[in-house]
């Protein structure tokens, strides 16, 4: 009889459960296994893409700077004829270097643009100055040099906005991913790629620690 009873109230709690919608649906979850809930995209999407990165036929390098570009931004802007770093800007490069301090593994370029007033020789040295104005502030964040380069300035070649007068959105730069740290392409054999993602998974199975005052007196 004893153990009758347990059955009898599970039975009358998903005859409970299936009087409505809304109950019909918590009655699918406590019914489904773990984690089935989870919408993570389509089954296959995963898998697909670690096929692709391990075939070539996605580029890893490019992946993870699509990735970049939409997790944090990887634009800042300047004043006109300007190299230094608006509050704005300093807040966006605080973003970045938190995301770029997450994959040691990844090397970085940073273009400088100007817009189209001046001359072309002084808007390249511009676009360059702004390029190292970015650099040196990561650097100041923690990330090693070694990694950060200003190597490439664009000037005034690639606007955003076609324009010969002062446009903001022409005064930039754009840091963007440029390869491994190791100066190899990432393939299954060096392991680069999918040391980041293990990593990654780890990280997101590691439980938040709560903080508690216990044991934790005032002095008199």
């Amino acid at each position: 009889m004893k153990r009758i009873k347990p059955i009898l109230a599970a039975t009358s709690v998903i005859a409970i459960l299936s009087g409505c919608a809304d109950n019909q649906q918590a009655l699918h979850f406590w019914l489904n296994e773990a984690g089935g809930n989870l919408d993570e995209g389509g089954f296959g999407a995963p898998t697909a893409h670690n096929i692709g990165v391990h075939t070539g036929e996605i580029d890893v390098v490019q992946a993870l700077g699509e990735r970049f570009s939409r997790e944090v931004g990887d634009t800042v802007n300047f004043e006109f004829n300007k190299a230094d770093l608006s509050p704005e800007a300093r807040s966006i490069l605080n973003t970045q270097a938190k995301w770029i301090l997450q994959f040691p593994e990844i090397r970085f370029r940073v273009y400088g643009h100007t817009d189209l007033v001046g001359s072309t020789a002084y808007n390249n040295r511009l676009g360059m100055r702004r390029a190292r104005a970015v650099v040196n502030y990561l650097v100041s964040r923690g990330i090693s040099r070694s990694r950060l380069e200003a190597v490439v300035s664009y000037g005034e070649t690639r606007p955003l906005i076609q324009t010969d007068q002062r446009e903001l959105r022409n005064r930039r730069t754009v840091t963007e991913v440029s390869g491994f740290a190791n100066n190899r392409k990432a393939t299954l054999l060096d392991g680069k790629y999918a040391e980041i993602i293990n990593r990654e998974y780890v990280a997101s199975a590691t439980p938040v620690p709560e903080i508690s005052n216990a044991g934790v007196g005032t002095v008199e």
